[in-house]
């Protein structure tokens, strides 16, 4: 596996620069952290004694690489999981928090593992894993991105405004699912025909 930092850089470059999305409910974000994240963390990099939309714009790739490794790796326990699964975790936590650990919850109880569904990586949560991964070492990572494939795309079934992140204008796989995609193996990646049929429903 390749070091927590380089997996750290490697998320804040599939996160890109500033962005200020009305339709994203994080606000302004810059390389993946929002105004939320910084003021929650007290981030006043201008020195005006309040976190704004200049704090964003102020954000360095080397500080928002600092964050992540501190607040969505280091905190949560994401090195408590099998190495195999900490890179789709820690990359989904930046991206959805708290429900990175739901999805790995959900899918070991399908798995037949009797944990609770709360969103922290605790001793169940550890140990659900690590008896997956040795269950299904060759399989676990792309159960993992299945399932958080399938929560993008219901999360755009029931919210509507959501749907530009799941699918391009032109109808092909968004940027959301492209990302889980990215840490699924090849032969379990939706055909653009797949995907196409799976969001059919989708009228706006």
């Amino acid at each position: 596996m390749r070091n927590v930092r380089e997996l750290a850089e490697e998320i804040v470059a599939r996160e890109g620069g500033f962005v200020n999305d009305p339709h994203d409910p994080g606000g302004p974000t810059n390389f993946g952290v929002t105004i939320h994240t910084m003021r929650r963390l007290g981030l006043d990099l201008t020195g005006d004694n309040a976190v704004t939309i200049d704090d964003v714009r102020a954000m360095t790739r080397a500080q928002a690489v600092e964050i992540f490794l501190e607040h969505y790796y280091e905190r949560p326990r994401i090195g408590a999981l099998p190495e195999v699964l900490q890179p789709p975790v820690f990359d989904m936590y930046v991206n959805a928090g708290s429900n990175a650990v739901r999805i790995l919850q959900r899918l070991s109880i399908d798995m037949g593992y009797d944990i609770d569904v709360d969103g922290a990586i605790g001793p169940q949560t550890v140990r659900a894993a690590q008896a997956a991964a040795q269950s299904a070492p060759e399989h676990i990572a792309d159960a993992y991105g299945i399932a958080r494939r399938d929560y993008y795309y219901h999360l755009a079934d029931r919210r509507p405004a959501s749907r530009r992140y799941a699918r391009r204008r032109d109808g092909g796989k968004g940027g959301w699912i492209l990302r889980a995609e990215t840490f699924i193996s090849t032969r379990f990646r939706l055909t653009e025909a797949e995907h196409l049929e799976r969001t059919a429903s989708w009228v706006s």
